[in-house]
């Protein structure tokens, strides 16, 4: 049987390669642009459809990249129809950087040279630290798994043919992306029109801290997830919530560099993956950190918080407590 799909679109079926299609699994839909209608059909033996006549060969890592690279698209869209918010928050953080800003300049002028920065970088720092707060959620939150969890909703998302953890992820990504835009760029001009701005001599270095950002963004987004899965095993998540908060906006650099920090409490402080969210990606920008060891780094944490949040979901497949009876 025929399927026709709307204008410019074609829809592609990805079935089972090594099972009959009457007995395919569930598969995963998604919509890629041709240019021109398209119609299209499964062909018998899986993994494939025809189109006019023509077969399209696909395979389940094109599905998987196409499905999350969709998700990502939508969450940019969803979270762009809060623009007023977006503005609302890049208000906030310029006014508080600015209030930052004139605090640590007092600080260095007191103690030049401080924690191996000058009184530029010491701004530059500032007001990077406050471009992040929007896509590294730095306050937490920006997951709706919590919520689901407690309304039962999540016993849907987990029935997917689709990783719910890589599914999260890749909606929080276009959030961020959207929030950069929005939420930290106004700070970070703003910041530079006051008080100058620290800039990278090479362009290496911009691809580098480009790289740095996206790593501190899936470093941030495991952990919340972690944060939030615990919701399947304790009634009310808020107390997890409230620590994640504290320990996050401590350990990151948010409130100090961690280069300001004592002793062995620096070292510890620098070691965790809150670091990655913050203070690393300033200090590659800065070119305060070697770039590769500081990816290295965020590398590692984002991949042991990944595999972390995956040994959870499977866990929590098998005790999901649900409030309301």
């Amino acid at each position: 049987m025929r399927t026709s799909t709307k204008e410019d679109s074609r829809r592609i079926s990805f079935y089972s390669r090594d099972a009959p299609i009457a007995q395919s699994r569930p598969y995963i839909d998604c919509f890629a642009p041709t240019g021109r209608h398209a119609t299209s059909k499964p062909v018998a033996g899986g993994g494939d459809t025809e189109d006019d006549g023509r077969v399209f060969r696909t395979d389940p890592e094109e599905a998987a990249f196409l499905l999350y690279a969709r998700i990502a698209a939508y969450g940019f869209r969803r979270h762009s129809a809060y623009r007023a918010a977006a503005f609302a928050g890049a208000f906030t953080n310029t006014i508080f950087g600015i209030l930052r800003a004139y605090v640590l300049i007092a600080l260095w002028e007191a103690r030049p040279g401080l924690a191996g920065y000058a009184i530029a970088d010491a701004v530059t720092f500032c007001f990077l630290s406050q471009a992040f707060i929007g896509p590294m959620q730095v306050f937490g939150g920006g997951l709706e798994l919590a919520g689901r969890i407690r309304t039962g909703d999540i016993a849907v998302d987990l029935v997917r043919p689709a990783s719910l953890q890589l599914w999260g992820l890749a909606d929080d990504l276009g959030r961020a992306g959207y929030l950069f835009l929005l939420r930290s760029l106004p700070p970070t001009v703003v910041g530079a029109a006051l008080f100058g701005f620290v800039t990278p001599a090479t362009p290496a270095t911009w691809g580098f801290f480009a790289a740095s950002c996206f790593l501190g963004v899936v470093v941030s987004f495991g952990w919340r997830y972690l944060t939030a899965l615990s919701a399947c095993w304790i009634l009310d998540d808020r107390g997890t919530q409230s620590l994640s908060l504290v320990v996050t906006l401590f350990f990151s650099g948010m409130v100090l560099p961690l280069n300001l920090f004592p002793g062995w409490l620096g070292t510890v402080a620098d070691a965790l993956p809150w670091s990655a969210m913050v203070q690393v990606p300033a200090d590659v920008y800065l070119g305060k950190r070697d770039a590769l060891t500081a990816l290295g780094f965020q590398a590692a944490w984002a991949a042991a918080l990944l595999v972390m949040g995956a040994l959870a979901t499977r866990a929590a497949r098998h005790k999901v407590v649900i409030q309301g009876g």
